[in-house]
């Protein structure tokens, strides 16, 4: 039986797709409905959130927590998953490019993660810095900048 189908027909009409884009799981929250397609995971709001913004998701017995790259903060409840963690794991995880972590002199460390749209190109990179690292302090950015640019050199994105 094709998933698409069984997506109610209200929820289907109202998803602002791209052309090719495909529903992959979906399961019903305490608001409507989470949708994950090809490109990105729907809210029950409507909200579209495209994999390579997804920085951290997690389920638990209540739903789904996620944070995106550019730290919104989104919770969903949703009882039953289905299939919707092992899919927005696979999917999240594709738009990976490189995830290293490199020692700072000294400081402790910086990870370095490269990502992109599914299917595309890279589109940029992240600098997470280990715990109690501030990232505002420019002599850390430089150190970690330096890093980021070996790791593009080394690796040729």
């Amino acid at each position: 039986m094709n998933v698409f189908r069984r997506l109610p027909a209200d929820v289907r009409d109202a998803l602002t797709t791209e052309p090719g884009e495909r529903v992959l799981a979906f399961t019903s929250s305490d608001d409507g409905h989470l949708v994950a397609t090809t490109l990105a995971l729907f809210l029950p709001d409507g909200t579209r959130v495209p994999y390579e913004t997804i920085d951290k998701a997690s389920w638990d017995e209540h739903g789904l927590r996620l944070v995106t790259t550019g730290g919104d903060r989104h919770e969903v409840r949703a009882p039953e998953p289905r299939l919707l963690p092992e899919t927005l794991r696979e999917r999240v995880n594709a738009t990976i490019v490189v995830n290293k972590h490199v020692q700072l002199p000294g400081r402790g460390g910086v990870r370095l993660v490269a990502r992109r749209r599914p299917g595309g190109e890279v589109i940029g990179w992240n600098l997470v810095f280990d715990e109690g690292l501030d990232p505002e302090d420019p002599g850390l950015r430089a150190q970690a900048e330096q890093a980021l640019e070996g790791m593009r050199r080394s690796m040729g994105v």
